[in-house]
């Protein structure tokens, strides 16, 4: 069976490095493609699914924005398993600080240069590896600017509130950029951070395994 990963927003297929799937499964990474101006989520994660094989039973593997992209492919070609991994399944969950923001247009005037000095601040109080730090700052160093705007504007004005049956939806309890209390997930993982995939991975290796 083929599973097809969808990374987060500043990420890529690296991202995934540590994760493991079940012999039977194989993996496949969805590529970002270039958004349309002012285009919603729903009608990019359209686009984007037109790499998947939906001739034969498939699953989906959305890491954050990831996630809510599954989500949306989840209504056009019922993947036989959907799984969330530090995301949200409804536009619901995400939180009303965040609304807020979109709101004023808090999003469309601070500086793209300066969400990623921040994202490389962070990493003096994360706990991934040196290694994984790098590949963090690799990451967000060479993801364009102008898909990190349209991804923010397409979260914020995501508006779905159909949750798949068949969701799994794991999510660390340090999750500070959607925290677990919004996401309502099926799965926690004790201290996990909203990379948790990096730095949890045999957890949720464990959940892949009982599930896939």
């Amino acid at each position: 069976m083929n599973v097809y990963f969808i990374s987060g927003l500043g990420a890529d297929s690296r991202i995934f490095k540590n994760v493991q799937l079940p012999p039977h499964c194989r993996p496949v990474y969805l590529d970002w493609i270039k958004p349309n101006p002012e285009e919603s989520l729903t009608h990019y994660a359209c686009r984007l699914s037109e790499g998947i094989n939906t001739t034969q039973p498939f699953a989906l593997i959305g890491l954050s924005l990831g996630g809510m992209l599954a989500v949306e492919m989840a209504k056009l070609h019922r993947p036989k398993h959907i799984i969330l991994i530090s995301s949200i399944a409804c536009s619901n969950c995400l939180p009303k600080y965040y609304r807020f923001g979109g709101f004023i247009g808090l999003h469309k005037i601070v500086p793209i240069q300066l969400f990623k000095q921040v994202s490389y601040l962070k990493r003096f109080f994360t706990g991934e590896t040196n290694a994984d730090k790098r590949l963090i700052k690799s990451m967000i160093r060479n993801c364009d600017a102008s898909f990190i705007r349209w991804g923010m504007n397409a979260v914020l004005g995501w508006k779905n509130k159909e949750v798949p049956q068949n969701l799994v939806h794991i999510h660390g309890s340090a999750d500070f950029m959607l925290p677990q209390i919004f996401a309502k997930p099926t799965h926690l993982i004790a201290s996990g951070g909203h990379l948790m995939v990096l730095t949890h991975a045999a957890q949720i290796n464990a959940v892949l395994k009982e599930v896939l």
